[in-house]
């Protein structure tokens, strides 16, 4: 590693950036976590279940908040997008009363066991509690619950007493599509879902790495469901080897619920260099390896032995940064061209919101411990991707970067080395574009489509989001489709 980058201070203010009076805390009581030298060996979960201590004494801290901000229903429009009743399944879990914690859970979470492991708790930085201290750790309470009621068998299938005769198609299989798939199958329709993939589960099986989600998790909700009368078909890419007409003669409805996978590239000289991957395909590469049990596709995609350089400072790439490491990398630089965050929150993230300031994920602490420091390099920009000039295929052998000091504004360039270079830097839409044109969707207006039996939900509907957002739009996908084929006969709405 370059010695002028060996140190990177993350104390400092963002540039242009009034620091506030700090509470003596911006980050809620912690999940418990295996040690970082422990699970950089193997592939599973980085948190266990919260112990019950935790979680009464978290649940218990909830109950002397006076506005629930954590709630849209507050009125404030902060908090959880699926407006989780959080208050009353805290206040049930502090008396120990699980089952109806759970079910309280369910009312308005199809999917806890996922975002109490995914979210970035939009509701923990709305808590009230942050004005003066750390907030609630939600999260936590709502992983205890989940896995509590898992435990105890509370989740075993319930199918619907009835059907109404309508089919519906739902395309992809990511949490918005699983979430239509759940309420509309509840309410008597029967429900196909497709999965470009070898197995179901979008994202959560392929785009999130084990020890953050571990399949297991994914493959028993998948189970339930499939118990429940939801049917699963993978290998099944709509447009290349499915007729998307013959989807639409065959069932009374199609949800378009594809994500926003198509990734954000750099142009910069270089770029064509071997070694140089997109995040997805080299996370999807990883879990596949770690599932089937077979070889990399790509000796590029793994990086046991490599100067690694992943770009992009987001989940992401926290999450790429944890994937290398596992494969066993010689040296690891996450950079960005951000400024490094404040420790509190500052005048640019006023309460409630996401607090702004600098926190350490599994990933970062993980780099810390194998490598003796934080991985990430603020106010660094990628110039360049300079070649190896032997050997056969041009291959990547450092990056080029301007690295700017933000107290002087003075910029340097400097070379990192680099046999393996992520990228990382978010998504800019759906990379299932032709199914608009198969369907003949207007992709800026596609709710013109949905009198015609065709409707689209979460990323491909918004752009790139949280789970718990994907959640929310396939709740409310779910409703406009029950109206529809309410309008349309023989439902009972």
């Amino acid at each position: 590693m370059p010695p002028s980058l060996a140190t990177a201070e993350h104390t400092q203010t963002a540039a242009g950036a009034t620091a506030v009076s700090p509470p003596p805390a911006v980050q809620p009581a912690p999940l418990p976590k295996r040690d970082a030298d422990l699970r950089l060996n193997d592939w599973y979960e980085v948190y266990p279940s919260p112990s019950p201590d935790i979680v009464k004494s978290e649940a218990e801290r909830c109950m002397s908040c006076g506005t629930a901000y954590c709630q849209p229903s507050s009125g404030y429009g902060q908090g959880c997008p699926i407006d989780n009743k959080i208050p009353e399944w805290n206040k049930l879990a502090a008396a120990g009363r699980w089952r109806d914690a759970y079910d309280r859970l369910r009312l308005t979470n199809n999917f806890p066991e996922f975002t109490s492991r995914l979210c970035p708790a939009p509701c923990q930085d709305a808590c009230i509690h942050q004005l003066n201290g750390p907030p609630i750790a939600i999260k936590c309470i709502e992983r205890a619950i989940s896995d509590t009621a898992y435990q105890r068998g509370w989740t075993h299938p319930n199918p619907p007493s009835r059907r109404t005769g309508k089919r519906v198609a739902i395309i992809g299989s990511g949490p918005s599509g699983l979430t239509v798939a759940d309420q509309l199958n509840h309410l008597g329709h029967a429900v196909t879902v497709y999965e470009r993939d070898d197995r179901p589960g979008g994202l959560l099986t392929y785009g999130v790495p084990n020890m953050k989600l571990d399949k297991g998790v994914v493959e028993r909700r998948l189970d339930i469901m499939a118990a429940e009368g939801v049917r699963f078909r993978c290998n099944a890419h709509v447009g290349i080897n499915l007729d998307p007409e013959v989807l639409q003669s065959e069932y009374d409805a199609v949800v378009l619920a594809c994500g926003a996978l198509k990734p954000r590239d750099v142009r910069l000289p270089g770029r064509e260099l071997a070694g140089i991957t997109q995040a997805m395909p080299y996370l999807t590469a990883a879990t596949r390896q770690l599932l089937d049990g077979t070889p990399l596709p790509d000796p590029t995609l793994d990086a046991a032995g490599r100067d690694v350089v992943v770009i992009g400072g987001g989940d992401t790439g926290a999450d790429c940064i944890g994937t290398a490491l596992r494969q066993g990398c010689r040296s690891l630089l996450n950079i960005t061209r951000r400024d490094t965050p404040p420790d509190h929150r500052d005048d640019r993230h006023p309460w409630p919101g996401p607090t702004g300031a600098f926190m350490t994920d599994y990933a970062h602490a993980e780099g810390a411990a194998r490598f003796g420091q934080d991985p990430r390099r603020f106010n660094i920009n990628p110039v360049a991707f300079l070649a190896d000039p032997t050997g056969g295929t041009p291959h990547i052998r450092a990056v080029l970067v301007d690295r700017t000091d933000p107290t002087t504004g003075v910029t340097d360039q400097v070379e990192l080395p680099a046999q393996r270079v992520i990228l990382a830097i978010g998504f800019t839409g759906s990379d299932s574009t032709h199914l608009y044109d198969a369907f003949g969707i207007d992709p800026a207006n596609p709710a013109a489509a949905e009198p015609t039996g065709l409707f689209t939900t979460g990323d491909m509907r918004r752009g790139p989001s949280l789970v718990v957002w994907a959640i929310r739009e396939g709740r409310l996908a779910a409703e406009r489709v029950h109206r529809s084929l309410s309008r349309a006969g023989a439902v009972s709405a």
